[in-house]
């Protein structure tokens, strides 16, 4: 029998894409009209470790020594201190289930730190519709959210208003 180099025959590989075609993809994020102004949300959480961190620095060259040098006893943050880049990196991470496959473009945001995180600290972000629109087209639909990110002793450290464009729902 011939195959598709996986152990597959042809009529076996045919089956798969066959049940794969017929089968709804699961994980796909909100569309526009499945939003409207205060509608509310939050995501998983994510504990962020020594590892992000050293990970972070090195790709981003954020060499700061707040950041880069353990010794903290002449600062006034006492642990390891992130950077609020690492921070809101991991908060649209986390928010990337809301807009799987259905998220067009970020066109903006405003930023705020309000809070240190530091290694260890747990976050997760709640999410509030604050605006909701049609494109001039309307083929697509504009949302901002108020997001929150919010540490494990229910602090906000970082506040952000994204701009998103959103597909509307095809069928």
């Amino acid at each position: 029998m011939e195959g598709d180099g996986r152990g597959l025959c042809p009529r076996a590989l045919a089956f798969r894409e066959e049940v794969s075609e017929a089968l709804p993809v699961v994980g796909r994020g909100f569309c526009f009209e499945d939003l409207a102004p205060g509608f509310r949300f939050r995501t998983h959480r994510r504990t962020i470790s020594e590892a992000d961190l050293a990970a972070f620095v090195n790709l981003t060259w954020l060499t700061e020594e707040l950041f880069a040098v353990a010794d903290d006893s002449g600062r006034s943050i006492k642990g390891r201190a992130v950077p609020g880049a690492l921070v809101y990196s991991f908060a649209e991470g986390l928010l990337l289930p809301t807009m799987q496959d259905t998220g067009l473009a970020f066109l903006g945001a405003t930023l705020d730190v309000k809070h240190p995180t530091l290694v260890g600290d747990t976050i997760h972000v709640e999410g509030e519709v604050i605006e909701h629109r049609l494109t001039s087209k309307g083929d697509r639909g504009l949302v901002r959210f108020a997001n929150k990110v919010v540490n494990q002793h229910g602090e906000v450290v970082i506040e952000y208003n994204p701009l998103r464009l959103l597909r509307r729902r095809s069928d």
